[in-house]
């Protein structure tokens, strides 16, 4: 599972790289022009932070396997999805209704950092009490 995990942030930043190079040359003066700029370029960072969050997840449970941090990348991965993705469907569009949208995504995002720190100290007492024993 870390493996599909480590490919997907991988993608993800990979679309981020992609996407910040195109809303700055191909579309930035259009997102200059409906004041989006700033709204593009939050979506793009919050997906590359997560992206990467993403791939150090695969990393963290290959090293110390526990199903929260699974489900904390995976969260990511999703946030993406509803925080990145309205921010560039507001941007390119200005309807409103779209950044009504971005909170649930950060609100994932949350889960996801709180579920793999979480799934890492979970792992880390199992650990020590085996050392223990």
């Amino acid at each position: 599972m870390e493996k599909k995990l480590i490919v997907v942030g991988s993608i993800i930043c990979a679309l981020a790289v992609a996407l910040g190079a195109f809303g700055a040359h191909a579309f930035k003066d259009f997102l200059i022009e409906n004041g989006r700029l700033g709204t593009f370029e939050t979506g793009v960072q919050y997906q590359f932070y997560h992206g990467i969050g993403a791939i150090v997840a695969g990393i963290l449970n290959y090293m110390k396997p526990h199903r929260l941090i699974v489900r904390g990348g995976w969260f990511f991965v999703f946030g993406i999805l509803f925080f990145s993705g309205s921010l560039y469907l507001l941007s390119y569009t200005s309807i409103g209704a779209f950044g009504a949208v971005a909170p649930i995504g950060g609100t994932l995002f949350i889960i996801g950092w709180v579920l793999v720190a979480v799934g890492v100290r979970r792992d880390v007492r199992r650990d020590v009490r085996r050392d223990v024993l």
